[in-house]
């Protein structure tokens, strides 16, 4: 029988981008590279029987369609942030296998800090790093590698090196690193190199395997549609103009001679993460009430104003009582880049259960500290939740009749008292004492305990106490 060649293991099934689209043919433009390097990556995990232990790191660009393909974990980076995101990765789960996967656009621009100090560092990591000259998702500029005179969106005249400088030579800066294990350029512009492409990706991943630190194989590779070439035409430029630039060698490899290195056996347990930081996990001020956890109802608030209402704090003040009274909880901060007067607003997630994701996307509460906030925030108001408005800034009444609006005058009661900056605290005792779902006196305790300014802690007491009073005689 002659033999059934297949896919091989470390692929997906489907390589499905959509419902309905092709399940089971790239979705790679023709004649781009990435397809041959995804094989032969695939194909190296299967060979070092690595697939369940694989992690694939991928950032913005091409590169991001890894997790349609790979049928290992996956996760997506920040433009450039892969090796960061595999570093934290590696050392969490020092027996995975991790690779980020990266394009020149990526790697060599926003992304040359990360990968640098990452070499530097010689994290246990294999770096693949497509390098085919240009921008090839965002619209074809101009990227790191591009070559003299060549056109791009961004040259259309062609690079000048003068002006921008020279294409950037990765492999050659990578191995000046002392902490590299293996460096290496291929292609995969013909039969030849494909198969040394090949050897080089098996060699990284082993050497990996082996924990001998940094490990990373740039492959050329075309860009028919950026460089606007036919599919052949991209591979003759391929040979005859960026293999000449960057020419395909080994620069580094201690492969036979790196001592393995000393990772992680295994992650420290949450008990000796609490005794190393000297807390425990019992709440710090109240004893837990089973009941009341039981019976509590998700509490999921985006709190927003402008910077300086201390939109902020009052999240943080929000989701640190909800932790002292044996909740679980989230903060999630948003913010401009101004110090006064930009914009700000929080997620605070309150649960008795574990907390999924700290985005508060469909909010069950909102407190708007301003009228910009409430006509941003309050169509994602889920329907029955709570609008607590600072009515004096905001004078226009909510017009959905399927949310419950209470308007309390925050600034105002908080300048009464002398405290403008305490309209925040005004905005959580209007939010607790109208819905009851956690305790004004445990709120108290803990600003007695935690309250940094403690010659203004007298005022904020004060200031709590009248807002609960407006909303007893006023919005109960």
């Amino acid at each position: 029988m002659g033999k059934i060649v297949g896919k091989p293991k470390g692929f997906a099934d489907n390589f499905v981008r959509k419902p309905g689209s092709y399940p089971k043919v790239t979705h790679y433009c023709p004649g781009c590279g990435h397809g041959r390097i995804h094989k032969l990556i695939a194909e190296a995990l299967e060979t070092l029987d690595v697939v369940d232990k694989t992690v694939f790191v991928s950032p913005v660009g091409c590169s991001v369609f890894g997790y349609y393909y790979f049928d290992c974990g996956n996760i997506q980076a920040a433009h450039g942030r892969a090796p960061a995101v595999a570093t934290g990765t590696a050392r969490s789960n020092p027996e995975s296998m991790v690779i980020s996967y990266q394009g020149d656009g990526d790697l060599g621009a926003i992304g040359m800090a990360e990968i640098m100090h990452a070499a530097n560092r010689g994290e246990n990591m294999t770096v693949i790093f497509v390098n085919n000259g240009i921008y090839g998702m965002t619209g074809g500029q101009m990227a790191p590698t591009t070559l003299d005179k060549q056109v791009t969106s961004t040259t259309p005249y062609g690079r000048d090196i003068s002006e921008t400088g020279a294409p950037l030579k990765m492999s050659e800066l990578i191995s000046t690193l002392d902490a590299p294990v293996y460096v290496e350029r291929v292609a995969v512009s013909d039969a030849k190199n494909i198969m040394k492409t090949k050897r080089a990706i098996n060699k990284a991943l082993q050497s990996q395997k082996d924990k001998k630190g940094f490990s990373f194989v740039e492959v050329l590779s075309t860009c028919p549609i950026g460089w606007k070439l036919s599919p052949s035409d991209a591979i003759d430029r391929l040979q005859s103009q960026m293999e000449t630039y960057f020419p395909l060698k080994v620069f580094k490899d201690d492969t036979e001679t790196r001592s393995p290195k000393r990772l992680a056996s295994a992650l420290p347990k949450d008990e000796d993460i609490i005794n190393i930081l000297g807390v425990n996990d019992e709440t710090v001020l109240f004893k837990k009430d089973e009941g009341f956890i039981k019976n509590f109802k998700d509490q999921r608030v985006r709190v927003a104003g402008f910077g300086g209402q201390g939109v902020l704090m009052a999240g943080v003040t929000l989701a640190q009582l909800g932790m002292e009274t044996g909740l679980n909880v989230t903060w999630l901060p948003s913010y401009g880049p101004e110090m006064r007067g930009g914009t700000a607003n929080c997620h605070v997630v309150i649960s008795n259960k574990p907390v999924g994701t700290p985005l508060v996307e469909l909010p069950n509460v909102l407190i708007a500290m301003n009228s910009p906030s409430l006509d941003e925030f309050l169509p994602i108001v889920e329907k029955g939740g709570l609008v607590v408005v600072n009515s004096s800034i905001v004078t226009k009444k909510i017009e959905r009749t399927d949310v419950k609006a209470v308007y309390v005058p925050m600034t105002d009661i908080a300048e009464s008292l002398g405290l403008r900056a305490a309209s925040n605290m005004v905005a959580v005792t209007a939010y607790l004492a109208f819905t009851g779902v956690m305790k004004l006196d445990q709120l108290k305790k803990m600003l007695e305990v935690g309250f940094k300014k403690k010659d203004l802690l007298a005022k904020n007491m004060e200031v709590i106490d009248k807002a609960y009073e407006y909303v007893k005689i006023n919005c109960l």
